[in-house]
């Protein structure tokens, strides 16, 4: 990372730090309103039957892994993501694949976080996280310190942006002699602190930590995880039925603008509290496409309960209805079966004849299929 002296002041150089504060009036409209949606989801997810209920879980955390690995740049793959939590969960989904490292590691935090959400929070279980997220002791091509605090020996910790010559630095962190305090503090006021809703805790935890900025990277996925587990504490169920990170990936820039504002104010965060209420309102909402999403499967296998699958056309079709990005074609169908293409395009035909796929309007050199709308 490029290191360049910083102008101004930081948050956590204000006097009185981290004595953060509020506008409860602001708040506290938000807040109610975000509690009633969030008790309402819930109780509609636990009604419905454990096997819906189940899938919902899956997508959920599925989504969680992948669009918090996306908000830092890094892409992983969703059928290992998906297989790996399958797993680690003891849940019969078929067609597991094997996950690679990286993606086992960012499994494990976050699922760490939120099954044993009411396990306490310490600095050994935060290294443990970092060591799961960096198993090569690597960021990249980088080497880095792993499960230990990082120790500035070249230089300042920045966020910075822009091309090399031409870097802004968008924020400076503690000095690494600072940090032993500052985690101890953070930690004790986690575990400690009973005064604060849970839910604008998750807010007010998230901030916090990323503030800090403790480990040499992965701090922006560790607090997304802490607040998960804030937030699976204020539920009380480590049942996951919505996505904070993939509601953040889809407002990024708001997200990265917000910190950026708050870390370089003072010690009222009223502002992202605010923001991060919102934010977690319009998760509930994008809650509803996953639960649509498990229900449309649902209705699929009912609709064509009395059809004969081979297991590839079984696998590849729950690979379809499970969010695959993309046009569906003959050599995708082939990769994804690992058959011939002679063999996919014998499947894909079956299917054709049986109503179950169609051709897409003609567009292009390949020839792409989809699954037929089921009511």
């Amino acid at each position: 990372m490029v290191r360049r002296k910083r102008a101004g002041t930081y948050i956590h150089e204000q006097a009185g730090w981290p004595g953060f504060r509020w506008d409860h009036d602001r708040i506290s409209a938000r807040l109610i309103d975000v509690r009633h949606r969030q008790g309402l989801l819930i109780g509609q997810m636990k009604g419905l039957g454990f096997q819906l209920r189940t899938e919902a879980v899956l997508n959920t955390l599925t989504e969680d892994v992948l669009k918090s690995s996306e908000i830092e740049g890094e892409v992983l793959d969703r059928d290992q993501v998906r297989s790996s939590i399958a797993r680690r969960l003891g849940l019969d989904i078929g067609g597991l694949v094997p996950a690679d490292r990286n993606v086992e590691g960012v499994v494990e935090m976050m699922l760490d976080a939120t099954q044993r959400y009411a396990d306490p929070l310490t600095g050994r279980r935060l290294f443990g996280w970092h060591a799961a997220l960096f198993p090569t002791g690597h960021s990249g091509i980088s080497k880095i310190r792993v499960g230990a605090w990082r120790d500035d020996a070249k230089g300042p910790m920045q966020v910075v942006s822009g091309p090399i010559g031409k870097e802004r630095v968008h924020y400076e962190a503690p000095a690494a002699d600072r940090l032993r305090d500052e985690m101890k503090a953070f930690v004790d006021w986690f575990e400690k602190d009973r005064s604060t809703d849970l839910v604008l805790k998750a807010g007010v935890a998230h901030l916090w930590f990323v503030t800090i900025h403790p480990f040499d990277d992965g701090n922006g996925r560790i607090a997304r995880a802490i607040a998960d587990m804030v937030l699976a504490r204020s539920e009380d169920t480590s049942q996951r039925f919505y996505s904070m990170s993939a509601q953040i990936r889809q407002e990024r820039k708001a997200y990265y603008d917000i910190l950026e504002a708050t870390q370089k104010g003072d010690l009222d965060i009223t502002r992202w509290l605010e923001w991060f209420l919102d934010c977690l309102g319009r998760a509930f909402e994008r809650s509803e496409t996953v639960l649509g999403a498990v229900l449309g499967k649902t209705r699929f296998w009912e609709h064509f309960a009395k059809v004969e699958f081979n297991e590839r056309q079984r696998a590849v079709i729950n690979r379809l209805l499970n969010g695959f990005e993309g046009k569906l074609t003959s050599s995708k169908w082939a990769k994804l079966a690992k058959c011939s293409h002679d063999t996919a395009l014998r499947d894909i035909e079956d299917l054709i004849r049986k109503k179950v796929l169609v051709k897409d309007p003609a567009r292009g050199r390949s020839t792409s299929y989809s699954l037929v709308r089921v009511k």
